[in-house]
């Protein structure tokens, strides 16, 4: 069972007139027998989304493996808050673990890198990333989740992993992901069947379609974004200016930290107090 958003719906990796993706290269890897496969995931959703929607599906269906792969888009949202986000995360993560399935988790780069934004635009949003990737290391680490670390490596920086998007991955993208996945899950015998191929079906995007989609739906998905993000991320990108000038840019990773702290934090003490 795949729960998530556009990176496990499979976007970037067409095939016919859908996408297909890492988690049903995977899935396809997974054993010799008998092996159903249903990917929830869809375009845009955030942990909300995955908590409300995608989840009781999942839970319906009683699945042994669970991929809970999101959070890139909840930084890309003006309402971004890690403690609501540490909170959905760990109702999800918790309930599929109640129910003995396997959980298989992901942490991921950061959007304004894969987009290259100017670095007083990038960096509060690889600040919001970090901090959901730590959030996603920790309650992992609580629930036994099989976690990849996604975030870093040679793939990031090679853009024949990409699509024309520059935000997810093309094909030879997620076969990366769906064979580093098959390796972790191979470790703790949980996957029989092989691996996919590296080597991708089709080829990838050429520049000229990379800029045709920029001119295109690029600008489509730019417009989307700016209409809730921008104004609070030039926001944001003023604030970094202004620490960086002082030097005194640290505050403001050690306030990201802090509330990373405080988002665990209140799990904690709601764990207790129910326990009470």
């Amino acid at each position: 069972m795949a729960l998530g958003d556009s990176l496990t719906e499979g976007v970037g990796d067409p095939v016919d007139d859908g996408w297909r993706g890492w988690a049903a290269l995977l899935a396809a890897g997974l054993g010799t027998g008998d092996v159903r496969f249903t990917n929830l995931a869809v375009s845009g959703a955030q942990t909300g989304d995955v908590l409300e929607r995608q989840l009781p599906a999942a839970l319906g269906l009683r699945p042994d493996l669970v991929s809970v792969v999101v959070g890139v888009n909840d930084t890309l949202r003006c309402t971004f808050d890690i403690q609501a986000v540490a909170a959905r995360l760990d109702r999800i993560y918790a309930a599929c673990a109640g129910q003995g399935a396997t959980l298989l988790t992901a942490c991921l780069p950061d959007p304004g890198t894969m987009l290259g934004l100017p670095g007083a635009l990038a960096r509060p949003l690889a600040r919001r990333q970090r901090a959901v990737n730590a959030v996603v290391h920790a309650l992992s680490d609580r629930y036994g989740a099989l976690h990849l670390h996604a975030c870093a490596g040679d793939w990031i920086t090679d853009r024949a992993m990409w699509s024309a998007d520059r935000l997810h991955p093309g094909e030879r993208g997620h076969r990366q992901l769906a064979l580093r996945c098959h390796a972790l899950l191979a470790e703790h015998a949980l996957a029989a069947g092989p691996g996919p191929s590296p080597e991708p079906e089709s080829p990838g995007p050429t520049r000229s379609a990379s800029l045709w989609w920029l001119a295109t739906a690029g600008t489509g998905w730019v417009a989307h974004r700016c209409t809730d993000l921008l104004p609070q991320l030039l926001t944001l990108a003023a604030d970094e200016l202004r620490h960086r000038a002082r030097g005194t840019s640290a505050r403001l990773d050690l306030r990201a930290s802090a509330a990373v702290s405080a988002a665990l934090a209140a799990l904690s003490v709601g764990e207790q107090t129910e326990a009470a």
